[in-house]
């Protein structure tokens, strides 16, 4: 009783909106910034190398190259403090954790690009149907 309890207080905070992305992936995180009382969006830029947890807990860490110096951030994915999640590019990746990236430098250090399959049009004029096909 106490865990459907937990879950039924956890799903309230749970956010709805949560962009789809893997490890590897390209991504820009809008985080919102607290100046004094002021407010503002600031992005931020990279890779995605780990996701983890689960609900409520799940994060995610994303690295960037700033002025030449790796910088990693952690964010927690149900988070208020965000605005959105853009996924720029899909990584073509093996692994669950890139953390083999921090070793690596420069042009290495780039993730490969999947690319997204086109729908293909069938030929003009042409209908590739089974009924047409067993006809003929």
């Amino acid at each position: 009783m106490r865990n459907a309890a937990i879950q039924h207080v956890e799903a309230k905070f749970l956010r709805q909106d949560v962009t789809e992305f893997r490890p590897g992936d390209s991504v820009r995180v809008h985080w919102k910034v607290k100046e004094g009382d002021k407010e503002r969006v600031q992005a931020f830029e990279g890779v995605v190398i780990r996701k983890s947890g689960r609900a409520h807990r799940a994060t995610f860490a994303v690295r960037k190259m700033s002025f030449g110096v790796g910088v990693e951030r952690i964010f927690p994915l149900h988070s208020p403090r965000y605005e959105k999640i853009e996924v720029l590019s899909r990584g073509a990746v093996n692994r669950s954790r890139l953390f083999y990236l921090r070793n690596l430098k420069g042009k290495a250090a780039r993730v490969d690009v999947m690319e997204e399959p086109t729908p293909t049009a069938p030929a003009a004029g042409k209908k590739a149907t089974k009924g047409t096909q067993a006809a003929s």
